[in-house]
């Protein structure tokens, strides 16, 4: 073979492997951006003491514990995370806003347990239908468990750009147009006296 055919199977080979990375690469997916808890699994019960305990309402039976939430792989651009809980079939399905939390660092991949059952500086609090900006846990009556959604949004915001005190669809409007990607989990809660 002359130099010059073997000029051709390196420029062949060199080609072939250019054209093989591109789709391994093309073939790996980046890791989703997700949210969880070491304390439910998304679609099932939430325990106990997460649930509210407000003095003199019977439907309000733990300690109002935040639990755990930890999240990854945030979208690229994230400067900022705007977290919401609802439970849509509160108030005979017209919704209850548990908690509105923005600013949330980049930096934080979680809270701890208990964390935000309290003002932190590790978040903006806005305003849920209790009118207050930390956490508010599950409050119902006997029944069906509620479904309390948990929405983890990544936006180009930096940390301290909103005011305190947003209600979601004051946050969702400021968010128009800023947001990154969201991901969710859902922690069911049904009244253990039923």
């Amino acid at each position: 073979m002359n130099s010059n055919g073997v000029g051709n199977v390196l420029l062949w080979f060199a080609g072939f492997v250019i054209v093989l990375n591109y789709c391994v690469s093309a073939g790996e997916a980046a890791e989703p951006f997700v949210i969880s808890s070491p304390a439910f699994k998304d679609g099932t019960l939430m325990p106990k003491k997460s649930s509210n305990n407000t003095a003199g309402n019977t439907n309000c039976v733990g300690e109002n514990v935040s639990p755990p939430l930890n999240w990854a792989n945030p979208p690229a651009g994230t400067k900022s995370y705007a977290l919401t809980m609802v439970d849509p079939e509160g108030r005979a399905g017209s919704g209850v806003i548990h908690w509105v939390a923005y600013g949330i660092p980049v930096s934080l991949s979680g809270f701890a347990e208990g964390e935000v059952s309290k003002p932190s500086d590790k978040y903006v609090g806005g305003k849920g239908s209790a009118g207050v900006g930390y956490y508010q846990g599950p409050c119902i009556g006997l029944g069906a468990p509620h479904h309390y959604t948990f929405i983890l949004i990544a936006t180009d915001l930096e940390q301290g750009e909103l005011p305190a005190g947003l209600t979601r669809d004051e946050l969702f409007a400021k968010l128009t147009g800023r947001t990154k990607g969201a991901t969710g989990l859902i922690g069911l809660f049904k009244n253990p006296y039923n």
